[in-house]
């Protein structure tokens, strides 16, 4: 007779199985792999972006088309923001620093913190950021759009060279090393929004999580009051965040909020081996068992108690946890 193969219930033979179960579990990060792989993402990011072709004709075409839609649905509001946020100098001014810098801080201060926090999760959480950056790219080369600062046709305020602050790769003289035209969607609304949602889910404190929400919030009105995008814009970064959180979800097999906090092999104060390890059935723990009676038959000092397994921090969860605290 030939050689039988196992089998899981899904049909697939156990080894492949097994290491599909392995992927999909969430592990406990290693900071330099994560600092590694973020910089040379990003260092790709820009680089992809950056070389999309500009095609200046075709993005002023349909930065005009998008404000013909905008006029058609009653919403047509970015330059009343624009010359209502111009008139006020220190207001306008805080926005532009706002937009140079604030969506890298708070971006890898999350990052930093869900690393810290929630290894367990934080690997699902980082991919969702990953696929909405990535899908982004997809926008930029196919739907090229010029900014609302950049519509010749239209009175928009260029705040960023008016004022002449610091930082914005989107005017002044570092426009000359990124591309001008890729303002669908709008990274800043889809980074923030991923920052905003991940500190609400996960924040314990309600004053973090109402900034959670404030944050994307206050970002839309930057962008729009600094004429470097439209509305619409910010709708398309949306469309990335779900596209990522979507696929993220399909992989796990839950929200990324609703995975283990602590992932196996690496929490502080945690044991490897997790839950499985207090189990009571397999060999394993017929052996601790038997030595446990024996010990006390024997009149020796008994065998500690088994550490409760953690459980979701979310009843219902359908992902298992994979360690335990120690108490």
């Amino acid at each position: 007779m030939g050689d039988r193969i196992l089998t899981t219930p899904e049909g697939l033979p156990a080894p492949r199985q097994a290491t599909w179960h392995r992927l999909r579990t969430p592990r406990h990060p290693r900071i330099w792999f994560e600092i590694l792989l973020i910089a040379v993402s990003y260092g790709v990011y820009s680089l992809i972006r950056n070389a999309v072709p500009e095609q200046k004709a075709q993005a002023l075409r349909n930065a005009d088309w998008i404000w013909r839609a905008e006029h058609s649905l009653g919403l047509a509001f970015e330059k009343t923001v624009n010359h209502a946020a111009d008139s006020v100098g220190w207001l306008i001014v805080s926005m532009n620093y706002y937009y140079a810098t604030l969506h890298f801080v708070v971006t890898i201060g999350v990052l930093v913190w869900l690393y810290r926090r929630h290894p367990g999760r934080y690997a699902a959480v980082r991919m969702v950021l990953f696929l909405t950056t990535a899908v982004a790219l997809l926008g930029y080369y196919l739907y090229p759009l010029a900014p609302p600062r950049l519509m010749e046709s239209e009175n928009f305020i260029d705040t960023v060279l008016v004022h002449q602050t610091w930082g914005s790769m989107a005017s002044g003289d570092l426009k000359h090393v990124s591309n001008q035209y890729a303002a669908m969607p709008s990274m800043h609304i889809g980074w923030s929004l991923w920052c905003g949602l991940a500190i609400f889910v996960l924040a314990k404190a309600p004053w973090a999580r109402v900034l959670g929400l404030l944050y994307p919030a206050a970002t839309l009105v930057v962008i729009v009051a600094t004429a470097n995008h439209f509305w619409l814009d910010a709708v398309g970064g949306v469309v990335c965040l779900g596209f990522g959180t979507a696929v993220v979800c399909a992989w796990y097999g839950a929200l990324p909020h609703r995975l283990p906090r602590y992932a196996h092999g690496g929490a502080p104060g945690t044991r490897r081996g997790g839950a499985a390890a207090g189990a009571g059935s397999g060999p394993g723990a017929s052996a601790g068992t038997a030595g446990t009676a024996a010990a006390g038959a024997g009149g020796g000092v008994p065998a500690p108690a088994a550490e409760p397994a953690l459980t979701s921090e979310h009843p219902g969860d359908p992902a298992a946890p994979v360690a335990a605290p120690v108490s």
